[in-house]
């Protein structure tokens, strides 16, 4: 896929998927902003990309707050001219079974998870609607299809995201905006190298195709719904999981 001449932010970019996504589209032209907490984590990460040849900005902040959220947008518009391709990759995990879930925790997850790719779209839906022109792809989950012992916050927030994503497709698309999710499964990344062997062994016997996935494989899939080539595709969620979704 080619994105010369387009500029895209990526929440949650500083590793994981999030930062295979942003090596996507800086393969493919795009001048990327790597937008997350992470700040040391993604000076090395812009660092590497730039090496490479790739046209790179990066923003240190919460998605959470709403003003540093429009600054971010403003700053971006401001700086490349134009604002094509949001994906809403930002997510945090904060387990643990009904009974024993306590509220903040409960809070935390669906304020980085749903608040946060509101707040993102909110703001960079704005350019996109002057341009009549945008691609937006949030990460949903297969939690949020299906649901998953211990992560009641997790999964709603993720079903959040799928209803969200459906409602702004429907929203924006007479003004030439997609927005489309995608769901994926059990995939290898640091998130899941932390879990115990035990929940790995039950992840994998869910999954038809044996196998955890990889980030490449959810980037590669993510591109293609930021690309030209999926101008007729919106309010999709997409599963990438190896079948796990039903």
């Amino acid at each position: 896929m080619r994105f010369e001449g387009k500029t895209a932010i990526v929440t949650g970019a500083a590793r994981g998927i999030g930062l295979e996504i942003a090596r996507q589209l800086a393969a493919g032209g795009a001048t990327v902003v790597l937008v997350d907490v992470l700040e040391d984590v993604l000076a090395q990460v812009a660092q590497t990309l730039m090496t490479g040849g790739a046209k790179v900005l990066t923003y240190k902040i919460d998605v959470t707050d709403e003003a540093a959220v429009e600054k971010l947008t403003d700053e971006v518009v401001e700086k490349t001219g134009r604002l094509d391709i949001l994906i809403n990759n930002a997510g945090i995990t904060r387990d643990d079974l009904l009974l024993r879930m306590e509220v903040k925790m409960w809070d935390l997850v669906m304020a980085v998870n749903l608040k946060g790719t509101f707040l993102m779209t909110k703001h960079a839906a704005r350019p996109m609607l002057r341009q009549r022109y945008g691609r937006i792809v949030n990460l949903a989950s297969v939690s949020g299809l299906v649901g998953n012992p211990g992560q009641a916050n997790y999964s709603a927030s993720k079903a959040g995201v799928v209803g969200f994503t459906r409602t702004v497709a429907r929203e924006l698309a007479k003004r030439g905006i997609t927005c489309n999710a995608v769901a994926p499964g059990f995939i290898k990344t640091d998130m899941t190298d932390v879990l115990p062997e035990k929940a790995k062994d039950m992840a994998l016997a869910a999954i038809p195709m044996g196998r955890m996935g990889t980030a490449e494989e959810v980037a590669r899939v993510v591109a293609f719904l930021a690309s030209d080539e999926a101008s007729y595709v919106t309010g999709h969620v997409l599963p990438v999981d190896g079948g796990m979704a039903p």
